[in-house]
């Protein structure tokens, strides 16, 4: 793919949910992704366009009762979801991640699923252009430091809307963060 190639009229929020513990693992089980948070941002407007959730049944480990009380979701709802692989080509399919720059709050997303695509030899769903918001808000700020989602939303007067830790929540907030340094880079 050349720079032609590129997609440059959304950004496309992504924010992962994966199976985790309190302390450690049980015996034989690791962190996976059961839930990717999309929202897709209009990048000329800065405009949330859409969320979505995609479940993702895992298939190392299970959800107990500490994850579901950090992120809402149950065995039974990723039970129900796809696997990993339908996951990565729904991203590709509906939200066209190969062409369109993607950004998340961190690197984990991005680890997770480089890691998780090596571990399932399932093709990376995104392209090379990956925006980390939680440094980017900071600099374009002028904050000495990264802080969290919720705090960085606070600090640019924007209202957190949803449920912390569910994916597709976050990646809706995620896209107003988005949005708002859009429209601020814009409006300079």
């Amino acid at each position: 793919m050349t720079g032609l190639d590129k997609l440059l009229d959304q950004l496309i929020a992504i924010d992962v949910e994966a199976t985790c513990w309190r302390n450690h693992p049980p015996a034989g089980q690791e962190s996976e992704i059961i839930e990717i948070g999309v929202c897709s941002v209009d990048v000329p407007t800065g405009r949330r366009l859409s969320k979505a959730s995609i479940l993702v049944r895992p298939g190392r480990s299970r959800v107990g009762r500490y994850c579901t009380a950090l992120t809402n979701l149950t065995q039974a709802q990723v039970d129900a979801g796809g696997t990993f692989a339908e996951a990565c080509a729904l991203l590709q399919a509906n939200y066209l991640t190969k062409q369109r720059p993607w950004a998340s709050y961190g690197d984990y997303d991005r680890r997770m699923f480089q890691r998780q695509c090596r571990l399932w030899r399932v093709e990376y769903p995104f392209g090379s252009s990956h925006i980390n918001v939680k440094n980017l808000v900071a600099v374009m700020h002028g904050w000495k430091r990264e802080v969290g989602m919720p705090m960085a939303l606070r600090r640019m007067g924007l209202l957190f809307e949803g449920t912390l830790h569910r994916g597709m929540d976050d990646a809706w907030n995620l896209g107003g963060i988005v949005g708002e340094l859009l429209r601020q880079w814009r409006a300079r």
